[in-house]
């Protein structure tokens, strides 16, 4: 159950994260152009609603970089790690083949490339590699050394992903504006994938040279939260 749950926890967090995104980029939609704050607030409600529906089941990582860091730590073995980052690709896959689903119309309608992209995976507002490397490690280690710091405190139960969510806004509004803070190599790479796959009208190419930087740089920030991580305790 435990590899069930992140996959289906992370589909769920990708079809209303990505579902957002589409709502507000895409043409003709009743949410169309409502803005950066719309996207920062649904992400983070997406991760509650998700970690909600399957914490009961999995730990609810959704997202390698945290599963990372909690292998690290040795809470969780290799090979279990493993299966929960496959879990949460395909996760990522599936959730975004529903968004694509839900907004096929609209979809249709955009004739912008880079629109149809930023549905299905992230992309720099101004493209310089290793800045936008810095920016996903910068936002990556903030999320990662706040979970593991949340563990540290007793917490009324259901708290927690409440928490999270507001960590997630959080990042977005503060450190989202310069990479769309994917902080989740699952996230990234899964819906990039798909949406090479897809046979969407006018979509472009998928921007694989820049996709390393959503799947590295969050794994790097995971690996130096642990350690920071380490040396609080």
């Amino acid at each position: 159950m435990d590899v069930f749950g992140e996959f289906l926890g992370t589909a769920l967090m990708i079809l209303l994260g990505n579902g957002v995104v589409a709502g507000v980029v895409l043409p003709k939609t009743k949410s169309n152009n409502s803005g950066w704050i719309v996207i920062t607030l649904a992400w983070g409600l997406a991760v509650m609603i998700a970690v909600f529906v399957v914490g009961t089941i999995s730990p609810a990582h959704l997202n390698p970089a945290v599963t990372l860091a909690f292998t690290l730590k040795g809470d969780i073995h290799w090979l279990t790690a493993c299966g929960y980052i496959s879990a949460q690709i395909a996760g990522a896959m599936l959730g975004s083949c529903c968004v694509y689903i839900h907004y096929k119309p609209h979809y249709d309608a955009e004739k912008n490339s880079a629109n149809i992209l930023a549905t299905f995976a992230t992309s720099p507002a101004i493209e310089v590699k290793h800045s936008n490397l810095a920016s996903e490690v910068i936002g990556t280690f903030v999320l990662i050394l706040s979970i593991l710091s949340f563990g540290l405190y007793e917490m009324v139960s259901g708290l927690g992903p409440l928490v999270v969510a507001l960590l997630v806004v959080g990042i977005g509004l503060s450190l989202g504006g310069t990479t769309g803070y994917a902080i989740n190599p699952a996230r990234d790479f899964g819906p990039r994938l798909l949406h090479s796959l897809l046979p969407i009208k006018h979509k472009g190419d998928s921007a694989w040279r820049y996709a390393w930087i959503p799947v590295i740089g969050p794994l790097i920030g995971s690996v130096l939260a642990v350690v920071v991580f380490q040396q609080m305790i």
